[in-house]
């Protein structure tokens, strides 16, 4: 099935999506299942299990709180994120929690939040599985949901093939390759982000989608904006210090002198993602990109197209977000964008590649181009691992938004600047990628437990 550009980029609480929003939407579909069955009442007590990567590092990332949070009803787009403190902080107290915030069910978080170490449910990487109870302690509903990159949440049974999901009206390009998607293009006449938008009328009118498109840009500009303003140490017990606000006053004292340094524009591109990379794992909102942990490689590249190319235009933004959606769907389609899965290459690596395609596009380059510029990008961070420092998403996260955002541009510019076909296909490096994910160490998805987060522990509370 064809993904919107809505399903690629989806405005969330952070620090991650695979860690972050899919509990939290995972938790909120089960409570409005409840009460959907007309059961809801009927429940007494609630127990959540976690399993895979998300068991490992989902403390760092914020899963506990996610998964209690969606469900209290909350969801990552409205959830207030100076409320969260406060509402977590009740729970706990009272030991109870009100399911979609209105029915009052015992929660002992010790007890019924369990993160399950080294024990993995046969599917996908991240799981979690919801169990309710009735006042005898009768199991009343149980159901076991998937995480598969980005956001998405899966149940068990559509993810083994049993139940079909739910899907929406058919798309008008429901492209499953790169070589697909370039011949398609070709013979509609189309660029390839005005066949997206073709698509997304299958579902929306051109209103609801410019809209859209302007929340997803104005919250991604926002998370900058954010990142330069909040200083401090980030939560989770590195104490890292927040560098955004420090850089940004150092780019604008020195604006006038960096004239002279051709380089110059390189440590705005850098604060942009890194400014994005603190927002989110200070807890702030965020857009997936193709996820969280990448969020801030697109937004970078795009303010740097708005700030520094001559003629930069809404439209171009909004053709580098189609594009690069477009791009993003193939990654999710053909292999993975959830780092538990195949390391950071899936996320990181593919917010890149998603970054190099949408600026070219901006820039009115050729769906050719595009298409290298993509590949390109993938092609040199093929193996990216997932090691994040304590299971947070602060080390090395955040530098290496900053360092796949100027490398988007660098495989940007080679692509538009060379008349010749690039060697390897994008389609061969997405298959390369995922086989390479593949053959990658589990101590590499994510887990903490090799790399640079080896034998690294946080300081005890």
């Amino acid at each position: 099935m064809a993904n919107s550009v809505f399903d690629i980029f989806k405005i969330g609480i952070v620090p991650s999506s695979s860690h972050t929003v899919w509990p939290m939407v995972a938790a909120a579909l089960f409570a409005h299942g409840l009460e959907e069955r007309g059961i809801i009442a009927n429940v007494r007590g609630i127990s959540c299990e976690l399993f895979g990567s998300l068991a490992l590092t989902g403390l760092g990332h914020g899963t506990d709180r996610a998964v209690q949070l969606g469900l209290m009803g909350e969801k990552p787009d409205t959830v207030d994120p100076a409320a969260i403190g406060e509402l977590i902080a009740a729970i706990r107290t009272r030991k109870s929690i009100k399911l979609l915030g209105k029915y009052a069910v015992a929660f002992d978080e010790p007890v019924d939040l369990v993160f399950w170490r080294g024990k993995t449910l046969p599917g996908a990487s991240n799981a979690i599985r919801f169990t309710s109870y009735g006042a005898d302690r009768s199991v009343l509903a149980e159901q076991v949901y998937f995480s598969i990159g980005g956001g998405f949440v899966v149940t068990e049974q559509e993810l083994l093939g049993k139940q079909l999901a739910k899907q929406r009206a058919a798309a008008t390009y429901d492209f499953t390759s790169a070589a697909e998607l370039l011949v398609m293009a070709d013979a509609a006449g189309l660029s390839i982000a005005n066949l997206m938008l073709a698509n997304e009328r299958c579902w929306r009118s051109d209103a609801e989608i410019t809209a859209g498109l302007r929340l997803i840009l104005t919250t991604m500009r926002g998370s900058i904006d954010a990142g330069k303003m909040h200083e401090g140490v980030l939560p989770g017990g590195l104490n890292l210090r927040r560098r955004a606000p420090e850089l940004y006053k150092l780019l604008e004292a020195r604006e006038r002198a960096s004239l002279d340094d051709p380089l110059a524009v390189m440590d705005w591109i850098s604060f942009y993602a890194i400014a994005v990379g603190e927002e989110n794992a200070a807890g702030g909102r965020s857009v997936t990109a193709p996820t969280l942990g990448s969020a801030g490689v697109i937004p970078a590249v795009l303010t740097y197209y708005e700030n520094f190319c001559q003629h930069a235009t809404e439209q171009g933004t909004f053709d580098l977000l189609l594009t690069a959606a477009a791009i993003g769907t193939l990654y999710k389609r053909n292999a993975s964008i959830a780092a538990a899965e195949v390391g950071c290459q899936g996320e990181i690596g593919a917010a890149g590649s998603m970054a190099a395609g949408g600026f070219v596009a901006a820039m009115g380059g050729t769906a050719e181009q595009i298409s290298s510029a993509a590949e390109i990008a993938m092609e040199h961070m093929l193996g990216l691992t997932c090691d994040p420092i304590g299971g947070l998403v602060q080390i090395p996260c955040i530098e290496r938004t900053a360092m796949a955002a100027v490398e988007a541009l660098t495989a940007a510019r080679l692509a538009m600047d060379t008349e010749q076909p690039h060697y390897v296909s994008l389609d061969r490096v997405i298959d390369t990628m995922r086989r390479t994910g593949a053959d990658m160490s589990m101590q590499y998805k994510e887990t903490s437990l090799g790399g640079l987060a080896l034998d690294f522990h946080l300081p005890k509370c």
